[in-house]
């Protein structure tokens, strides 16, 4: 058995995965946790960060000991986390001041149109390349410091610090001593200027925060500092890595080259195209972001995000009580009735790129007498892919790059339904990742690269994958299309 592993922390939406590599950077054993999803009368959506740490403490443990290696072989850690998802703490203590605030939760939408009242909307989306809206962390920022009482004050005397999940995460894992965040992160809050690469005084004011509150920026590849997970190692080891989820995703899945694109389905989706070292500006829905900066090198992102797409087959287990289990929803799709002309639009807190319409709220339409249990889950399936569809021909079309392939992963791309009805409805193949969670993978790769345990091309060549052509005639697939759009336009108007 090799005698080095890394190891990679993914906290993400639903729960938190402790993931090991070997040397080869081959998957050795993965332990997972879920937390609570705190959502109330109002549909605000929250998490407890204090659970959300003892949850990485818990899995870090479960998967050394499912591995049965032994501790002191971990040689690095990289962290890959959902993005947004913002909160504060005590600088004295560490103690949050409040729930963390879900990348989902659009609380903040009136603090959104009263920065557009006062005229900031297009220059915050020319600083940070990203459209104002409360799905990104700046405005969430602002709800906690006019919302949680003395927030405001103890802020401008410097006791807070306000982060992403990483910067929460490093800061425990570090006993306190490390305040600090990635590229990629950062530039997922607007509050960050992605041509000057730094928190931006102009836009910090806009929205109210105060700028040294907020974490220090530091390469994707960085040392993020040292860990014992609280003791529990004698030794403390380095953590090498950190990244937002999906573009570790798109750093796992080899997307390293300008016009490739990937699709992580999770609780959301993002859909990513490499832009290499150059901005692209869209006009029509789509945000420039950073991937990462490795070595002092930035690389950057056109990408589109969804706010439901595993999660919707969480509500239909969950919620409406129709599968027993998320891999039940295959077969029941399968046996749908062809004939049957239903759409879902998952509008459960408004709807993402390219629409960015925080007001619209789902919807069933075209049901008829043929719509049973099977059709609506078939419909709800069917709406993950039509807004990965969305957003991949927006690509094509603004950035004028021929997209060849989508390369995708997470836990829904076992949905072998699923990803021919992507395939079939996007006209390009589908290319599934056989190691699903990349997320984690990504991170802990570039620890390990970080580390010189692996190098670059060598760790990506034997990647497998499983790839779906599309099956289904033009005039039908454009039949189908045509229908999801008349059922997004009925939930915004």
């Amino acid at each position: 058995m090799p005698d080095t592993f890394v190891l990679g922390i993914d906290q993400s939406t639903q729960g938190t995965k402790g993931l090991l590599f070997d040397e080869t950077g081959s998957l050795v054993a993965r332990c997972d946790l879920l937390h609570k999803q705190i959502i109330n009368e109002k549909g605000w959506i929250e998490h407890d960060p204090v659970e959300i740490y003892q949850n990485v403490l818990a899995v870090v443990k479960a998967v050394v000991e499912k591995a049965g290696i032994n501790k002191t072989s971990i040689a690095t850690i990289g962290i890959s986390n959902q993005r947004e998802t913002v909160m504060a703490w005590q600088k004295s203590n560490g103690k949050p001041i409040y729930n963390a605030i879900v990348w989902q939760c659009a609380r903040a939408e009136k603090i959104c149109q009263r920065i557009v009242l006062e005229g900031y909307g297009e220059k915050i989306k020319a600083i940070t390349g990203l459209p104002l809206s409360p799905y990104f962390s700046a405005a969430k920022i602002s709800w906690l410091l006019e919302n949680i009482v003395g927030a405001r004050q103890r802020a401008e005397a410097n006791e807070l610090c306000f982060g992403t999940m990483d910067s929460w995460l490093v800061y425990c894992l570090t006993g306190g001593t490390a305040f600090k965040t990635d590229y990629s992160n950062a530039s997922r809050t607007q509050l960050f200027n992605i041509k000057d690469l730094t928190w931006d005084l102009d836009v910090c004011q806009m929205f109210g925060i105060p700028r040294r509150a907020l974490p220090e920026v530091c390469d994707s590849n960085a040392l993020y500092g040292t860990t014992t997970f609280d003791g529990w190692l004698d030794e403390p080891i380095p953590i090498h890595a950190v990244l937002g989820d999906s573009q570790a995703a798109l750093f796992a899945q080899n997307c390293n080259s300008p016009g490739m694109v990937k699709a992580t389905y999770g609780t959301g989706s993002s859909v990513m195209m490499n832009l290499g070292e150059h901005i692209f500006s869209s006009k029509s829905g789509l945000v420039t972001s950073i991937a990462w900066r490795f070595n002092g090198k930035i690389s950057y992102v056109l990408e589109g995000n969804i706010n439901y797409a595993g999660a919707v087959i969480t509500w239909l287990k969950d919620d409406l009580k129709l599968l027993a289990s998320a891999e039940e929803s295959q077969e029941i799709a399968e046996n749908s009735n062809n004939d049957d002309q239903s759409y879902f639009v998952p509008a459960f807190s408004g709807l993402g790129a390219p629409y960015w319409n925080s007001e619209a709220t789902g919807l069933f339409t075209g049901i008829t007498r043929v719509t049973g249990r099977a059709e609506m889950v078939r419909a709800a399936l069917d709406s993950i892919a039509y807004q990965i569809t969305d957003i991949v021909q927006l690509m094509q079309k603004e950035s004028t790059i021929e997209i060849k392939e989508l390369c995708v992963d997470g836990g829904p791309t076992k949905n072998a339904y699923l990803m021919q009805f992507q395939a079939d409805i996007l006209k390009i193949p589908v290319q599934v990742s056989q190691t699903l969670e990349l997320s984690g993978m990504g991170s802990a790769i570039a620890a390990g690269i970080a580390m010189k345990i692996y190098t670059q091309p060598d760790i990506f060549r034997e990647r497998k994958r499983l790839k779906y052509d599309g099956k289904i005639q033009v005039s039908r697939r454009e039949f189908l299309y045509d229908g999801w759009k008349k059922a997004v336009n009925r939930t915004l108007f």
